[in-house]
């Protein structure tokens, strides 16, 4: 896996690609292939994704800002794509003051090494968001320093953005997500104990804590495919995002997964899990016998979707609720 580095760590002379890059959808890929491009003709300079942490909007609004990717997620989406190390430089009140002049010559140059610098077009920079890519372009090559600056990417649907996959992925719209990032959308949670309810429903879950920065598709139920760390052979799973409203509605929102046909001892673990299809939306049964009944259906539809056969029945319901936010 490439390095996840602090500025001080950093390898030097670097091609950087600027940017927050979340999801790493094909408009920031562009920007990344400025940038492994620079570093191929130039073999001297270390081929870098720069990003900000926490998210600006974060530290300047108080706007809590769910991520696709992670960073540890990131290392591994990054290594394929010909960058040699991911860069996060803390963002703070400090660093948002700086003028684009003062953050070009401190941040760019003194604390990264800058020899080429790739952005996409709508790149804001220094106070107030004051700079833009063509002030980045024109304060770097004072310096010597060469700017490329990518134009936008666009579809029928509009710009190549993060915020269009978080809308897909809040509508429950897996396959309108997993195009835009060209891959499928994952997520990881350990195996916390729960209350054993859905075990006593005859569909034991595991209950996973995720990351609360991990932004989640909407709630409901949903078909998925489960991973065991190091392996790569895939599990159907059905997995129930939310509360539970017929057994715990006061219960905060969890996520629960049932593996289907598999009885394995999962506590402590750490599950990474694709959804695949939204079954339904979660909603309040008449009794145990009624949500039982369904959470049957919620199987075989899983089974027809990932093509593994049910052993055991999946959780719509019934476990602890894990702690994990999705505002």
């Amino acid at each position: 896996m490439i390095p996840l580095r602090t500025p001080a760590e950093a390898a030097r002379p670097a091609a950087l690609a600027l940017g927050s890059f979340d999801g790493l959808h094909q408009g920031h890929r562009q920007v990344i292939a400025a940038v492994t491009a620079a570093a191929a003709a130039d073999p001297q300079l270390v081929p870098s994704v720069v990003s900000f942490w926490p998210h600006p909007r974060e530290v300047l609004y108080g706007e809590p800002r769910l991520r696709l990717d992670l960073p540890a997620e990131k290392l591994l989406l990054l290594e394929p794509l010909g960058i040699a190390q991911l860069v996060l430089v803390p963002f703070d009140q400090v660093l948002a003051a700086l003028s684009p002049e003062a953050f070009v010559e401190q941040v760019l140059v003194d604390q990264l090494g800058a020899g080429f610098i790739a952005v996409g077009e709508n790149f804001r920079f220094g106070a107030g968001r004051s700079g833009s890519a063509g002030d980045l372009q024109r304060l770097s090559a004072a310096m010597g320093i060469a700017v490329q600056v990518v134009p936008t990417l666009c579809d029928a649907g509009g710009r190549h953005s993060s915020s269009r996959i978080r809308e897909a992925l809040a509508a429950g719209e897996l396959q309108q997500a997993a195009a835009l990032l060209q891959r499928p959308y994952r997520f990881q949670g350990r195996v916390v104990s729960g209350r054993g309810l859905g075990r006593e429903l005859g569909w034991p879950t595991a209950n996973l804590q995720v990351d609360g920065r991990k932004f989640l598709p909407r709630e409901g139920v949903y078909a998925a495919r489960a991973w065991l760390p190091g392996q790569s052979e895939a599990m159907a799973a059905v997995m129930n995002l939310g509360p539970q409203p017929t057994i715990d509605p006061a219960a905060p929102s969890a996520v629960e997964v049932h593996l289907l046909d598999r009885q394995l001892e999962l506590l402590g673990t750490e599950l990474s899990i694709e959804p695949l299809a939204l079954l339904r939306q979660q909603q309040r049964f008449d009794g145990l016998a009624a949500l039982k009944a369904q959470i049957g259906r919620d199987a075989q539809q899983a089974r027809a979707l990932t093509g593994v056969g049910v052993a055991q029945p999946p959780a719509d319901e019934g476990g602890n609720a894990a702690k994990q936010q999705n505002p």
